[in-house]
């Protein structure tokens, strides 16, 4: 087998913190705030959308129009995560923001209950497919040293999205400007002209060069670091000399079919695969457990006029947006264990207390706002870390589709069973009944943590390369010494 070296990854790995990497942050990151807006406006219009003057739906129905997002999440995940491995990052990022912009205008013109959670569906698909396309991205673009807060972050910006939501709902909402009837409408047309900004911003985002140097695009992958190197250096000055380290041995392998990245995933690396999955799906649970229905919770068990749930919102969607920023750094200083042990564990104490406090009705409204903001606080950087983990513990030659197959069986287990089950527990009237579906999620996200913190991979401040190397790489026996073992042999820690 013949193969070829790089010093690509070292190169983008030394870079100084520049005005390009705020601006590739921000034109990938606005994927989460795309997400976050769309969540937030089901969640904040939820109850309007139950009035016989509008679509006349049930709990039950808004619960299944939040599973259907998230179904559609997960196929697209899967497909788009596929073509982004084969045909590159930036091609997939641009595609799948065009079918969430689509999507999202069509359901401002929703009819009925089919239409609008048909609507739902596909602007899931757009998002899912965002997600896979644009972690691999981020963690290929960012210097090892900041990968961490830097994903931590991007992933915490959802909550900017969330924010965003409540607020447009909260105006457009008020019977002052356009009211409920119309209004829901126009929230939605107004997150399809968000996406068209996206997409004038996002154009100017390059292929990742780590991507076409493993497809053996040489050329271009110089072109495409040169014109990095020198956009930095025109800001910064000379840039630091690359480290004396060993370039990266790429062994020309295509694209994994899916039986060997099946493979790949439950031999050499199983061990990597059971953490990501256990942290993949308690956050997905424990988030769209709360989220998806809090609407509901405020409208039926605290009597929150439903023009007015979008206040409450605000403060949870702060707590989120400032756990991941705060958090973030000590990720890479401290760690991804015992930062994703500590966070998961302190969400999951967090959440069961809250529910107890709600199940005695010990909570009015504002006071379950302050609490879910503490809560979240940690939470977000909690669940934040696990899209983290699955982005950055596998070879370049899969990432996309393994962020896929993670983020669709976690979120798909979790995140389309909670809010179908949750806005079920809700219509009981029972405050024990919703209590005993907060503890379920507390007991996950504590389960997680523990494990993450026994068998989790201290990725912290290393090439993406090291932690995962190309795959037959070893098989060239040049690949760096000890540099991604397999699960058998490997010490994380």
């Amino acid at each position: 087998m013949s193969g070829w070296q790089s010093d690509i990854p070292a190169r983008l790995d030394r870079l100084p913190w520049s005005a390009w990497h705020w601006r590739v942050a921000i034109a990938l990151g606005v994927a989460w705030v795309l997400d976050g807006l769309e969540v937030t406006l089901v969640g904040s219009v939820g109850a309007v959308l139950e009035r016989p003057d509008t679509l006349a739906l049930t709990a039950a129905q808004v619960g299944w129009t939040g599973s259907l997002y998230i179904l559609g999440a997960v196929i697209g995940a899967l497909v788009f995560g596929r073509m982004a491995d084969r045909l590159g990052r930036k091609r997939l990022f641009l595609t799948t923001l065009f079918v969430y912009m689509g999507a999202t205008l069509a359901t401002a013109f929703a009819p009925d209950f089919a239409f609008f959670a048909l609507c739902r569906f596909l602007t899931g698909l757009g998002i899912g497919g965002e997600y896979a396309a644009i972690n691999s991205a981020i963690d290929e673009l960012i210097p090892a040293r900041v990968r961490g807060r830097v994903n931590l972050a991007i992933n915490g910006s959802f909550w900017l999205g969330a924010a965003l939501g409540a607020g447009l709902s909260l105006v457009v909402l008020d019977p002052r400007v356009l009211g409920p009837v119309w209004g829901w409408r126009v929230c939605f047309a107004l997150g399809a002209v968000l996406a068209v900004a996206i997409v004038l911003i996002r154009r100017h985002v390059p292929e990742s060069p780590r991507w076409l140097t493993t497809h053996g695009r040489h050329a271009e992958a110089e072109r495409v670091i040169a014109a990095i190197e020198a956009s930095i250096a025109a800001r910064h000055g000379p840039l630091p000399p690359v480290p004396a380290r060993a370039p990266v041995v790429y062994a020309g392998r295509a694209t994994p079919t899916l039986r060997e990245v099946v493979r790949i995933l439950l031999r050499r690396y199983r061990v990597r695969s059971m953490v990501t999955l256990v942290l993949m799906v308690s956050q997905a649970f424990f988030y769209n457990a709360i989220f998806f229905t809090y609407a509901l919770v405020l409208t039926r068990f605290e009597g929150v006029p439903e023009e007015r749930v979008a206040l409450y919102i605000f403060p949870f969607a702060l707590g989120n947006a400032a756990g991941p920023l705060i958090l973030g750094p000590l990720f890479d200083h401290i760690g991804r264990r015992r930062m994703i042990a500590l966070t998961y564990g302190l969400s999951g104490v967090g959440l069961a207390l809250t529910g107890w406090a709600f199940m005695r009705g010990a909570l009015d409204a504002r006071s379950l706002a302050l609490c879910w903001s503490a809560v979240f606080f940690l939470a977000s950087a909690a669940a934040s870390s696990a899209y983290l983990t699955a982005s950055e513990v596998f070879p370049l030659e899969m990432r996309a589709l393994a962020i896929s197959v993670f983020y669709a069986v976690g979120t798909g287990t979790g995140g389309f069973i909670a809010p179908v089950l949750f806005g079920t527990l809700i219509e009981t009237g029972s405050r024990d009944a919703v209590a005993a579906g907060y503890g379920v999620g507390a007991a996950l996200v504590i389960a997680g943590g523990l494990l993450a913190l026994r068998y989790g991979v201290d990725a912290e401040r290393r090439a993406l390369e090291e932690v995962a190397p190309p795959l037959g790489a070893e098989d060239l026996g040049l690949a760096e010494p000890g540099a991604g073992r397999s699960d058998a042999g490997e010490k994380n820690r």
